[in-house]
């Protein structure tokens, strides 16, 4: 079992056994080829997290009507990519035998792969979700296979074509999207052909990963990589509460980086879809 944090994400302070939902942060960055400090986001989300209100509006839903479970932050090697994702991949997959909906919190994007591995265990049949500004589609970086530049491309090497649904993106290297148009469903700029895709996944299980900087850097430049051309706040809420509607199993927020944005408005974003994540997920299930 668990052990609740000290500090905990608001609202979320449920004993383990009761949650149907668990948090767990991974600050690491060391794979970060721009502007680093994702490291610094999973644990300024939690604690910039009083800032907010448990109710939302958007939705007429309240935290504290679900119990949640915080177990605050993984100590990750910054010096293994591979160790790294090994304690995250042991973390989710106590989440995910228990019966509970691990929620992840980055970090830099390369956390993901090692929830999803855990993700891929339980459910083999899993699609995956995927908002970003960048394809992530690299086979390597710099000839590290381990990158954040590469995540989108590890997690296809498990799961083969057919399988992975990207939206948002706007960058990349010309052979990315080549590989993309082969392998990968693809959507470039906004969240067009989300609900059809949501629609043809059906029931099937989804794990769901947001890469923050597919918001504009007008409203988050608090990120390591920020593209211009970027959807609204407004826009990735209505986005989540599509998803939301599916039968999500797994799911990551990541690659903020508090200290790029020193009037806190992207990590008080950041809060806000991270609370508005959890309560779309969370409504869902119970229905």
């Amino acid at each position: 079992m668990l052990s609740k944090n000290v500090e905990t994400f608001i609202g979320c302070d449920a004993e383990y056994e009761d949650a149907q939902l668990v948090i767990f942060g991974a600050p690491f960055d060391s794979t970060t080829s721009y502007r680093p400090g994702t490291r610094y986001g999973s644990s300024a989300i939690r604690h910039e997290s009083f800032g907010l209100e448990t109710y939302s509006p958007y939705q007429d839903e309240d935290l504290t009507d679900y119990n949640v479970f915080d177990s605050g932050d993984l100590e990750l090697c910054f010096g293994s990519s591979e160790a790294a994702l090994s304690d995250i991949e042991e973390r989710a997959d106590i989440i995910l035998n228990d019966n509970k909906l691990p929620l992840l919190i980055g970090g830099e994007h390369l956390v993901t792969l090692g929830a999803f591995k855990a993700a891929l265990k339980k459910y083999p049949d899993i699609h995956v979700i995927h908002f970003d500004a960048h394809t992530d589609l690299r086979d390597d970086y710099l000839g590290a296979k381990l990158s954040h530049a590469c995540v989108i491309r590890r997690c296809h090497d498990l799961i083969g074509d057919g399988r992975i649904h990207q939206f948002c993106i706007r960058s990349g290297e010309r052979e990315e999207f080549r590989f993309a148009k082969e392998h990968t469903d693809l959507h470039k700029f906004n969240f067009d052909g989300l609900s059809e895709t949501m629609e043809a996944i059906g029931d099937a299980p989804v794990y769901f990963t947001i890469d923050l900087d597919c918001l504009d850097p007008s409203c988050f430049p608090g990120t390591g990589t920020p593209e211009a051309g970027g959807v609204t706040f407004t826009e990735l809420l209505e986005a989540i509460e599509t998803v939301c509607r599916h039968n999500v199993v797994a799911a990551d927020v990541n690659e903020l980086s508090p200290q790029l944005d020193i009037s806190g408005s992207s990590t008080a974003l950041a809060c806000k879809v991270v609370r508005e994540l959890m309560l779309a997920i969370l409504k869902n299930k119970d229905a």
